[in-house]
C-alpha cells in the first residue's frame, strides 16, 4: 500500500468514527429489546459467562450487567469504544464482572467451552451468520445459547430503491423464515425470536445519528470525502424512513443442539 493510499484509508477511518462518535449505541436496538431477549435465556445467574461480540460502546453489555448477575466479557475492534466501556463499568462499580477487551470476532483466541451465552447485537454480519454460528459454537458450554440480531426482509416485493440499497450494502439479507432455517442448519434450536420495533431504530439509533450527520456535514462543508460519507449515511436513514415496513432486525435466541 502506498503512503498516499494509507493516508486516505486512515482519513476515511477517522472520519467514520468521528461521524459515529457520541452515539448511545452503534446500531439499531434498545434496552427493552435486550431485556426481552435475555428473558428467553434460562438460568442466567452469577455463574453465567457471557461473551458480547461487536460490543461497540457497550449499550447492550451494560443492560445485561444491570439485568443479571452474569459475568461479561465484551469485545470490539475499536480501542476507544473499549476504553469508554471500561470507564463506564468502573464508574458503575461493575468492573469486577464486566470486562471489555479489544479483539476481532473473526479471530477469537478464546478457550473452548469458555462461555454459556454469546451475545451479538447488530454485528454478526461482519463475519456472516453461518460462519459466526459455526465458528463460535466451540466457545459455548454444552447447553450454551446465542442471542443475535440480524437484518431481515419483513414483507415481499419491497420498493426498488430498498432492494438496491440492500443489494449494495448487505446482499446476504433474507426473510426471517430463511434465517431461522440457516440457524437450525448450523446446529442450533430456536428458543425464540421477535422483530425489533421501529422505536429501536429511530429513538435509539437513527435520531441521534441524524443529529450527528447534520453537525458533521456543517463541520466538513469543504471536504468532498466527508460529504460523500455523510451522504451515504443520510441515504441509509432516508431508506429506513421510506421502507421500514419492508425490512428490519430480527432478534434470535438460539440453543446449542
Amino acid at each position: 500500500m502506498s503512503d498516499n493510499t494509507a493516508m486516505a484509508a486512515d482519513r476515511a477511518t477517522v472520519l467514520f468514527f468521528e461521524l459515529f462518535s457520541g452515539l448511545p449505541r452503534q446500531g439499531p436496538g434498545s434496552p427493552a429489546s435486550t431485556r426481552q431477549a435475555l428473558e428467553l435465556v434460562p438460568g442466567v445467574g452469577a455463574r453465567t459467562r457471557v461473551l458480547d461480540l461487536g460490543c461497540g460502546t457497550g449499550a447492550q453489555a451494560l443492560v445485561l450487567a444491570e439485568s443479571s448477575p452474569a459475568r461479561i466479557v465484551a469485545i470490539d475492534l475499536h480501542p476507544p469504544f473499549i476504553d469508554a466501556l471500561n470507564r463506564e463499568a468502573r464508574r458503575l462499580g461493575i468492573a469486577d464482572r464486566l470486562e471489555a477487551r479489544v479483539g476481532d470476532m473473526g479471530n477469537l483466541g478464546l478457550a473452548d467451552g469458555a462461555f454459556d451465552l454469546i451475545w451479538c447485537e447488530g454485528a454478526i454480519y461482519n463475519v456472516g451468520v453461518e460462519t459466526g454460528l459455526r465458528d463460535w459454537r466451540r466457545l459455548l458450554s454444552r447447553d450454551g445459547h446465542v442471542a443475535l440480531t440480524e437484518a431481515c426482509w419483513r414483507k415481499a416485493r419491497p420498493p426498488a430503491e430498498c432492494v438496491a440499497f440492500w443489494e449494495a450494502e448487505y446482499p446476504a439479507i433474507r426473510d426471517t423464515a430463511t434465517l431461522l432455517e440457516a440457524a437450525e442448519g448450523c446446529g442450533y434450536e430456536i428458543v425464540g425470536h421477535f422483530p425489533l420495533p421501529a422505536s429501536a431504530w429511530w429513538d435509539d439509533y437513527y435520531r441521534p445519528l441524524q443529529d450527528n450527520v447534520t453537525a458533521f456535514r456543517e463541520r466538513h462543508r469543504d471536504a468532498p470525502d466527508a460529504r460523500a460519507l455523510a451522504d451515504g449515511v443520510q441515504h441509509e436513514i432516508d431508506i429506513w424512513h421510506a421502507c421500514s415496513e419492508f425490512h428490519g432486525y430480527e432478534f434470535l435466541v438460539l440453543k446449542v443442539r
